[in-house]
């Protein structure tokens, strides 16, 4: 799938100081990380209710430094989580960073999937995987979660022109090839699972943060920076 050591000596190079260049390239929003963080796994745990799920425990695939980490425990409730990862650099950040204890933090070749997770999440992470390798990537998640689980896939959205910039201004997204929807949708279908439901966040920049309860009532239109594109392993 992810060739560990060229990707993983990319990543580690941004590992120290990751958070700066990501704040540099998502300050034209007025939010921060953990802002956006917090909003995706809301809304997953949102779309999870609503199925009347409880998952119990989660992978976290390309967790790089564990932002999400905090809010699977406390929104989700989950009781463990798997962070995994090529960048070993950034795992240690991740490492530091926890303070649950409920946490495990692993290189990719080091976690062997054993269709036993409730819930997958993953984060931007296909965009930096190259195409050919996107179906391997996916039959690794695929292959941790347990039949019936869940995988929330979320990704930047390159029909809004507001993401394509802040991807340009972050050095680590620059080369990043996106995918659309569509093409998010092909590839999950392609791999096994079923789709639920894709949904649009974050439209309203923080200037216009009045406007941000309108934002479940357009989940569907293709208008935010990012979406999830909910689906179930069979």
């Amino acid at each position: 799938m992810i060739d560990n050591r060229l990707a993983g000596a990319e990543f580690d190079g941004y590992a120290s100081h990751y958070d700066d260049d990501l704040a540099q390239g998502i300050s034209v929003s007025g939010e921060d990380k953990m802002y956006f963080a917090r909003g995706r796994i809301a809304w997953m745990a949102h779309c999870i209710r609503r199925l009347n799920e409880h998952p119990c425990s989660a992978l976290d695939f390309g967790c790089g430094t564990g932002s999400a980490i905090p809010f699977l425990f406390d929104l989700i409730r989950v009781k463990h989580v798997v962070g995994v990862d090529v960048s070993s650099q950034s795992l240690d950040v991740a490492k530091q960073l926890d303070r649950s204890g409920r946490a495990q933090f692993l290189l990719f070749n080091e976690y062997h999937p054993g269709e036993h997770v409730d819930l997958a999440f993953c984060n931007g992470v296909f965009h930096h995987i190259p195409p050919d390798k996107r179906a391997a990537a996916l039959a690794y998640v695929y292959r941790s979660l347990r039949p019936g689980g869940l995988f929330a896939f979320w990704e930047n959205n390159p029909w809004n022109p507001g993401a394509r910039y802040v991807m340009s201004r972050i050095p680590f997204d620059r080369d990043a090839i996106t995918l659309t929807p569509i093409e998010a949708g092909r590839l999950l279908r392609g791999g096994g699972f079923d789709v639920l439901q894709t949904d649009f966040a974050f439209i309203f920049p923080r200037a216009l943060s009045w406007l941000r309860g309108l934002e479940p009532l357009v989940s569907r239109l293709p208008l935010g920076a990012q979406y999830q594109v909910l689906c179930r392993k069979p």
